[in-house]
């Protein structure tokens, strides 16, 4: 049926680690997610040749992908609670990997952003659902660590995406970065009509917020285009401001039109619940400090007169890290300690490696060791902080939280890009050593208040939820 969600095989849904299956099939769509996300920044030489443009007009490439995500991940996430998680996910698949596929044709820059929004419509479908499918899916027990296969997952893909990109682009041209998604989306497809499970916890609404929509993606779209200008985006300063105050003033009014709807977009007595808001504050601040030296590292790098290859060889430390971590911490630590316990560790090795940062030498050694080390902390805080946040929401609201997540690290991510490369526009006369300094000092201030947030996280407690999977 094209509306409705099948159970999985009877052979699938009796096997003792049938929940694995699920976890295995989620991380299709992360994996594909993070490499796209550090896949097409590969293009951009490319496509300006054969679009004969500017730099900031194939900005848009990315910049459109990324505001369309972020104000879509709640209320996809919303629909998916009341009509199915399992749907969503599965259609997510088939716009993202049909947009992909069109973008590999694209005959002009227009057509390859118009594209790229439907790709990122078929991102949100899967991205809201993918914690909500991995935390419904997996026993109370076990969420911990497939929340933690999940995260590698990204890591990986994370990893993955500036040598494969660099490969694609080298041997056969832009188009195949976005081409190299469509196997992958088919086969990731059809694994999960087999292998999810249907939604079995749902909340019905009896009509749509719109207004609320409309509001949120003027929010953050307002949000996201204000950071980007001031980063260095040929903005006048004027309207930098007025982006600013455009999406302060939609936020707010997407908060009372929240309190006065009579079936809201966001409910917001979820951020009421202390682990809940701590958390998503917690991850704001943990992807920042993941994405921050992704810019800084090869700004770094090629000014002290290593290459390119140098810089994407030390920078694969940081998500390698992170996979090491989020795999395997699991079977290092005790199992008396909880997820709030991980996550103050994991915030404590950010601070005290980005702390080190701020003395130790500014050496392609040293730094694919920092890299690793901080790559560790963050694969440490991550998935025990997810697993906080997903616990406190009720099973029915699953889609939405994991939407608030994505959301979250979507803003995370942008916020690290913008803020770094606004810091080393400033900084540009200065020499290496100072602009590391001060770039390394506004993640230390972002792990602090990472630190903060999960220091006033309740400690761990059961989970809302109590259902089975079919």
């Amino acid at each position: 049926m094209l509306i409705g969600e099948r159970p999985r095989p009877q052979a699938i849904r009796s096997r003792p680690g049938a929940w694995w299956l699920a976890v295995a099939t989620v991380c299709f769509g992360a994996f594909m997610g993070q490499l796209d996300a550090s896949i097409v920044t590969l293009t951009y030489g490319s496509l300006r040749s054969e679009f004969r443009t500017s730099f900031a007009a194939i900005e848009w490439v990315s910049l459109a992908y990324l505001l369309t995500l972020v104000a879509l991940l709640i209320p996809v996430g919303r629909l998916s609670d009341a009509y199915g998680r399992k749907l969503f996910y599965l259609y997510g698949f088939v716009v993202f990997t049909g947009a992909s596929a069109a973008c590999g044709l694209a005959p002009s820059l227009a057509a390859l952003v118009a594209f790229r929004v439907v790709q990122a419509v078929g991102a949100a479908m899967m991205q809201a659902n993918s914690v909500a499918l991995v935390t419904t899916s997996a026993p109370r027990e076990r969420m911990r660590a497939a929340l933690g296969v999940q995260a590698a997952a990204q890591a990986v893909g994370l990893a993955l995406g500036p040598t494969v990109g660099g490969a694609l682009v080298s041997a056969l041209g832009w188009r195949w970065v976005f081409w190299i998604n469509v196997p992958v989306g088919v086969v990731a497809l059809v694994a999960g009509h087999y292998l999810l499970p249907r939604t079995r916890s749902r909340n019905r609404v009896a009509s749509f917020d719109w207004p609320g929509l409309v509001l949120l993606a003027v929010a953050t779209t307002s949000l996201l285009l204000g950071v980007s200008a001031a980063s260095g985006l040929a903005v006048p300063p004027w309207a930098v401001v007025g982006l600013f105050v455009l999406a302060v003033a939609a936020g707010w009014a997407f908060v009372r039109r929240q309190q006065r709807a009579a079936v809201p977009l966001l409910d917001l007595g979820l951020l009421r619940v202390r682990a809940v808001s701590s958390g998503l504050a917690a991850a704001l601040c943990g992807y920042l400090v993941l994405f921050g030296p992704l810019v800084l590292v090869p700004q770094i790098v090629v000014r002290t007169g290593g290459s390119e290859l140098l810089a994407g060889v030390v920078l694969t430390a940081l998500p390698g890290g992170f996979a090491l971590a989020a795999t395997g911490a699991g079977r290092v630590l005790p199992r008396a300690v909880g997820d709030r316990a991980r996550c103050l560790l994991g915030v404590a090795v950010c601070t005290g490696t980005l702390a080190a940062m701020l003395v130790l030498p500014v050496t392609p050694v040293w730094l694919a060791a920092q890299m690793a080390v901080l790559g560790i902390g963050l694969g440490l805080f991550t998935p025990a902080n997810n697993t906080l946040v997903m616990s406190a929401i009720p099973a029915n609201c699953s889609g939405t939280g994991g939407g608030l997540v994505n959301m979250t690290r979507g803003l995370g991510t942008a916020l690290g890009v913008a803020l770094i490369t606004l810091q080393l526009h400033l900084t540009h006369g200065q020499g290496v050593r100072d602009r590391w300094v001060q770039s390394i000092a506004i993640l230390l201030a972002a792990a602090l208040v990472a630190t903060a947030a999960a220091w006033l996280s309740p400690a761990d407690g059961p989970r809302t939820q109590a259902t089975s999977p079919k």
